[in-house]
């Protein structure tokens, strides 16, 4: 958990005027998160459409990806993606409202878990796990759901505006812990002692403890090896989390995988190949879902030319 002196606290001077527009923000996302289910998912695919159509950068930046990625799927096949992850990332406002202001037992109704009979037995082991999972746009929503199953430590990056930090922290910390990402001790202090920590790997975090590693098609791909850092210090479990929607409209599918029986303890570079693979198995159960508008690639090997020009 955060030390007790950064965890964020309420303090008068949140009431200047100057962060009225974060009071307002916050406010419209707790009226939101009270319309039916139904029409918030009818309004958020609404409301990526028009991103799609405003924002032409990070459009660029996830066909891009796509290209890069998939370059087996015809051009018709990656825009229909393509339109289908924006409506997503709409949705992801609706979700991180249901995530912070839903009660529980809302947050339930629409979930179902797959693999968490295996939970129980993990704890019994006494063995911390590390649950892997991917920057979907339902992150928010489905770390709420995996600690109303099961709690555990989640790492937070503090966000600059000190209001919305606040506000933050209280939404993700409603069923689960939160650990500062840069505060590995306390990760592996946790992990230790048999807790479960979430941890996402999937992003390209530049040259600090890294390795190139083959993600998708791109065959150098600069890869995180903080998992590697966390369990071979820990001795964890290694696992991984997949949170979708479902397709039909009603809800979410929360997948926790059997862990890692192979996962190279003792090799950095391996571990991170090891681990791009569940990266791309949790990815390619729902690939409409995943953030490709983040610049995955931007880290390149030493006079290799940037993907994204």
């Amino acid at each position: 958990m955060s030390k007790k002196s950064d965890v964020p606290t309420f303090k008068w001077s949140f009431l200047h005027p100057k962060y009225l527009h974060t009071w307002i923000g916050v406010g419209l996302m707790f009226l939101l998160s009270w319309l039916p289910y139904r029409t918030q998912r009818f309004l958020g695919r609404k409301l990526g459409l028009l991103i799609m159509k405003f924002f032409k950068s990070r459009k660029k930046i996830a066909k891009r990806n796509l290209e890069l990625c998939f370059p087996e799927m015809t051009g018709a096949e990656r825009e229909t993606l393509l339109r289908e992850n924006f409506e997503h990332m709409g949705l992801a406002f609706f979700e991180t409202c249901m995530a912070w202001f839903w009660p529980a037992w809302r947050v339930k109704k629409h979930v179902k878990y797959v693999g968490f009979e295996q939970i129980e037995k993990l704890k019994a082991e006494g063995r911390g796990v590390l649950v892997t999972a991917v920057h979907s746009f339902n992150l928010e929503l489905g770390c709420r759901a995996f600690g109303l199953h099961t709690t555990g430590y989640g790492v937070y990056r503090p966000n600059t505006n000190p209001v919305y930090d606040w506000f933050q922290y209280r939404g993700r910390g409603r069923e689960n812990s939160l650990i500062e990402r840069r505060d590995v001790k306390q990760m592996i202090k946790r992990l230790r002692n048999g807790d479960f920590v979430w941890y996402a790997p999937d992003h390209d975090y530049g040259r600090h403890r890294y390795a190139w590693a083959p993600f998708f098609a791109v065959e150098k791909a600069c890869t995180t090896t903080g998992t590697h850092l966390l369990a071979s210090a820990s001795k964890c479990l290694v696992s991984s989390a997949t949170f979708t929607r479902d397709r039909d409209g009603t809800g979410y599918t929360l997948t926790f995988d059997t862990p890692m029986d192979a996962f190279p303890y003792d090799d950095a570079e391996a571990s991170a190949i090891y681990t791009n693979k569940f990266v791309e198995r949790s990815i390619m159960r729902a690939p409409e879902q995943y953030m490709w508008l983040h610049r995955r690639f931007k880290s390149r090997p030493e006079g290799e030319p940037s993907l994204y020009d």
